[in-house]
């Protein structure tokens, strides 16, 4: 039985729906409250199991790097101040996860960061999570993914159900036949359908596990839709060869963080979730919505 024990997370965008804020500072660096989006990613990626991360970066993502790294002089000041648990918590950052990064080169397209991890992944199966999309959940996303990977040993998509039309068209969506409760093997993926052509009402949300084959469907699938390399033309070629699968997420709130609208709401929920400022947030919420 095949284990993955590699995560890649592609984080080599330009960013461009939070330009001029993204010019200079990575997307995957944006705050939610006081963590930044990629971390959320990471968390997920431990708390399922796998240690070794692989972040495909591009020219002006070094900020990823030095985040989960150590910062001595940081470090040293907070130690000096006795702010210890401030201390243990950065220290714990660059304690995650064993990282490497990788610099992205190649055609535009989310299929890129993937065939640039060929080297460093093998002929193993991997995992691939967006660093701009994360789900909380009591079991986590990948490790739902994880446990179908180690009974069917096929490529998995995860998806989440998405009723309103105009939701799904940001998303590929898989023509699927159910298997198992929530289990469906996948018959096609149309990426970003638009408003009523979309063939279910379940969207992908960031997450895939993927055999090594891969890398040669993405080559033989070359350049696609809007002069990009895509993943999901990958993923679609697998099916000559493969069973493909989507997991739907169990019992998990999923987050898109890739737009404005989405950015400012997963603040708003996750604020008005913390114990140490809901009260104060959510009174500032009612009172500032009462006036407008």
């Amino acid at each position: 039985m095949k284990k993955v024990r590699k995560a890649v997370i592609p984080a080599a965008g330009y960013g461009t729906r939070f330009l001029p804020m993204t010019k200079a500072s990575p997307k995957e660096m944006l705050p939610i409250i006081d963590k930044p989006i990629i971390q959320y990613v990471v968390e997920e990626i431990i708390e399922s199991g796998i240690e070794d991360i692989i972040i495909v970066t591009g020219s002006n993502k070094r900020a990823i790097e030095d985040h989960f790294d150590h910062t001595l002089e940081l470090e040293n000041f907070l130690e000096k101040n006795g702010k210890t648990e401030n201390l243990e918590q950065i220290r714990k950052i660059a304690r995650m996860a064993n990282f490497i990064y990788v610099r992205q080169k190649g055609p535009y397209g989310n299929g890129t960061p993937v065939m640039n991890v060929e080297a460093i992944i093998g002929d193993e199966p991997f995992a691939v999570l967006w660093g701009d999309q994360f789900t909380i959940a009591p079991t986590p996303r990948l490790a739902q993914m994880l446990k179908a990977f180690e009974k069917y040993q096929e490529p998995l998509v995860s998806a989440v159900k998405l009723d309103d039309p105009k939701l799904l068209a940001r998303y590929g969506v898989p023509k699927v036949s159910e298997v198992e409760d929530g289990i469906y093997e996948i018959e096609d993926i149309v990426e970003k359908p638009a408003p009523g052509t979309a063939p279910s009402n379940l969207a992908t949300d960031g997450s895939y596990i993927l055999t090594p084959d891969i890398f040669d469907k993405l080559r033989e699938t070359g350049i696609g839709k809007s002069n990009e390399l895509w993943l999901v033309d990958g993923i679609n070629k697998l099916k000559a060869d493969h069973k493909v699968y989507a997991v739907e997420i169990q019992d998990g709130r999923y987050y898109d963080t890739g737009n404005k609208i989405d950015y400012l709401k997963t603040n708003v929920e996750l604020a008005l979730k913390r114990p140490d400022m809901n009260g104060e947030f959510s009174s500032f919420i009612k009172n500032i919505t009462a006036q407008l």
